[in-house]
């Protein structure tokens, strides 16, 4: 006798045992198998047939597969009567309205451009968008920083290797959004009144920096801009974004591309610009502004004996932070659940 007849046997067996899914199918089987004249009772009517040394062997194995036959019916009845009981048991209103699926939103980030967008639209600015990669050109030459200013150095700033131009120099990873000023002005002769919000790269991480985080920039240019323009339009920001009660102030700096120059500070939102341990004097600082510098204008195409502008750029995630009062700007860029949630 052939023992792979024997596993054969018993394999098809198992197998329609498996796929039954009524107590009538599984009696089918029984008799196809086990039956008077089953698949498996013919066997056991062959084994007296066998040579002496050969039966005992055989005999056993076709015994181990009559039970495992057996038990599998069994099991098989077991688990169809479990199911019919559970859907006997389980009651359904067909006129219950269906269970809400989780409804994702937008990041936080997305969300404050978005806000500040409108906000500047209110008053008149046209939000643009520039290259992420951009040339040295753009990035620093035009914007009147020298070729040693620190800024141009390779550990402040993303260089591109291998990608140059023979005009525009080197490509970088935009380390600002000012290169979108000149951009700008050569698209088109005042009035300009800009608004570009986009990612940003420098070489910098900890809890207040990223490698890449977002900033959003304002140009305005046209005859008899003045430095009380862009104060107005800083306070008019501030007090949409951060609330009536919140105040700016500017302070002189320096940058390669406005003169005058400043740093923008608004008002302490832990004690109202009363003075405490988190700003000291009741100022925290946002961001830097400034009149455009004349040769910047010129760089950019347009006379600065009869034009003038301000400009300003602030970190989006740290005004952001400013609001919401987030103490790690990591927080932004780690996808954790429990943090976005609360949004």
């Amino acid at each position: 006798m052939d023992l792979n007849k024997i596993q054969n046997l018993k394999n098809q067996a198992l197998s329609s045992i498996i796929e039954a899914d009524t107590k009538d199918e599984l009696e089918q089987i029984r008799i196809s198998y086990l039956g008077r004249k089953g698949g498996i009772t013919n066997l056991l009517k062959e084994v007296p047939k066998l040579k002496p040394e050969e039966r005992k062997e055989i005999g056993k194995l076709i015994n181990e597969a009559k039970k495992v036959v057996e038990d599998g019916i069994k099991q098989q009845i077991k688990i169809i009567l479990k199911q019919k009981e559970n859907k006997d048991d389980k009651w359904f209103d067909v006129t219950m309205p269906g269970e809400k699926t989780n409804l994702g939103h937008l990041h936080l980030i997305t969300l404050a451009s978005q806000e500040i967008g409108d906000i500047f639209k209110r008053i008149g600015f046209k939000q643009v968008s520039y290259p992420e990669i951009e040339w040295d050109w753009y990035a620093f030459e035009k914007l009147n920083m020298p070729k040693n200013h620190p800024a141009r150095d390779e550990w402040e700033t993303f260089f591109i290797k291998g990608l140059k131009n023979k005009k525009y120099g080197g490509a970088v990873l935009t380390p600002h959004t000012s290169s979108g000023q000149i951009r700008e002005m050569e698209k088109h002769q005042p009035p300009i009144r800009m608004l570009n919000i986009a990612k940003c790269y420098r070489r910098q991480i900890d809890t207040s920096h990223a490698p890449m985080f977002y900033q959003f920039e304002t140009l305005v240019i046209n005859k008899g801009i003045n430095i009380t323009h862009l104060k107005g339009t800083l306070d008019y920001f501030v007090k949409e974004y951060f609330g009536k009660d919140r105040k700016t102030r500017i302070r002189p700096f320096h940058f390669q591309f406005t003169e005058p120059s400043f740093e923008v500070d608004i008002t302490c939102s832990v004690c109202g610009g009363k003075g405490c341990k988190v700003c000291k004097e009741g100022w925290v600082e946002i961001g830097g502004a400034g009149m455009v510098h004349p040769q910047v204008l010129k760089n950019g195409g347009i006379d600065p004996n009869k034009y003038t502008g301000f400009a300003s750029g602030f970190g989006l995630e740290r005004v952001l932070m400013m609001k919401y009062g987030i103490d790690d700007i990591r927080l932004l860029f780690n996808s954790d659940f429990r943090f976005l949630n609360q949004f």
